[in-house]
């Protein structure tokens, strides 16, 4: 039996990709488990977008699924060049709800040049979705094509462009009516200008968004396919103080919280301070740190060395903790 969990990026969906789709649909590049499947000088993304609310601090489902969709293709070394937006609602969805979502995703299309060059609008009886689902599939052009797990060697070194779970808060926040700063809100935000900059500079060989199952999910992910053990170090990993207090009531893993407008990296040693330099000039780098180091352990796994100076596993979420944040 399906459940929420599957749908949550953690080990469970994990599992049914292996257990279902991969030997279904078994080929060398769906095998790569990349966020986009590169074909020559070509990279082809997907995703579907259900959060809930629709509208929350910093964004709403049409700008989050622009934004998902070029953060794929950025973090494979992809320029976004066009999209396709399928858009499902129910029947009496308030007209000037669509309005406003329509117009997030012309303005983030603009912005990124990437035109919407096909769609399709469906229409379901009232319960049959709640409110409005959008699918979008982005296609772009490869121009960084040095990426990929198996460039990832010992010594390298992992960094963050800024502090993490900001988009799960804000969402969480809207949801239950959760108390925030007035200034607080979603990361959610298009990465292709900030990945061009890095791959200028040279020495990225890894790049992810951290999204559903946040960090822990993607590291434990590159942890499996280089079959190394990562290393971060706890006290370099920025969190804001919202964000950790939430998780500290709620009971919640700040590692395991998804941001929209993050991506990691893995880089050479010799190049990651420059990075990091450079990052810190864009406002969507400008708290970026190194957090880790592969190691040459032949560990499949994530260890935090805590700011005491322990060490604790960091497994990826098991459950559907945070449903319908994306």
């Amino acid at each position: 039996m399906i459940k929420l969990s599957h749908g949550s990026g953690g080990e469970k969906t994990r599992e049914i990709i292996e257990k279902l789709f991969l030997p279904a649909f078994k080929n060398p590049i769906l095998e790569r488990l990349e966020d986009s499947g590169r074909i020559g000088n070509i990279a082809l993304t997907i995703d579907g977008y259900t959060v809930k609310p629709i509208f929350f601090k910093g964004g709403d489902i049409g700008k989050l699924s622009i934004t998902g969709t070029v953060n794929d293709l950025a973090v494979s070394g992809a320029r976004p060049k066009a999209i396709a937006l399928s858009i499902i609602v129910e029947d009496g969805f308030p007209e000037e709800k669509l309005e406003r979502i329509v117009s997030s995703i012309a303005e983030i299309s603009k912005q990124v040049k990437a035109p919407i060059i096909t769609g399709d609008f469906k229409v379901v009886a009232k319960g049959e979705v709640d409110e409005i689902f959008i699918i979008t599939s982005g296609i772009g052009e490869i121009f960084y094509p040095d990426l990929g797990a198996e460039k990832v060697l010992a010594g390298d070194l992992v960094i963050v462009s800024g502090p993490l779970g900001d988009h799960s808060l804000a969402v969480m926040g809207e949801r239950y009516e959760i108390e925030l700063p007035e200034d607080f809100k979603s990361d959610c935000a298009p990465l292709i200008g900030l990945v061009e900059m890095m791959t200028k500079i040279g020495g990225v060989k890894w790049m992810r968004d951290p999204t559903r199952g946040g960090l822990a999910s993607t590291l434990n992910e590159l942890a499996q396919a280089i079959r190394r053990e990562i290393l971060i170090y706890e006290e370099k990993v920025p969190f804001r103080k919202e964000v950790l207090d939430f998780c500290d009531i709620f009971g919640f893993d700040p590692y395991h919280l998804a941001s929209e407008g993050r991506l990691v990296a893995v880089v050479q040693r010799e190049k990651a301070e420059r990075l990091v330099k450079e990052m810190r000039k864009d406002p969507l780098g400008e708290r970026a740190e190194i957090i880790g180091e592969i190691r040459d352990r032949q560990e499949e796994r994530v260890i935090v060395r805590t700011s005491f100076g322990g060490l604790r596993l960091l497994d990826p979420p098991r459950g559907e903790l945070l449903p319908r944040i994306c």
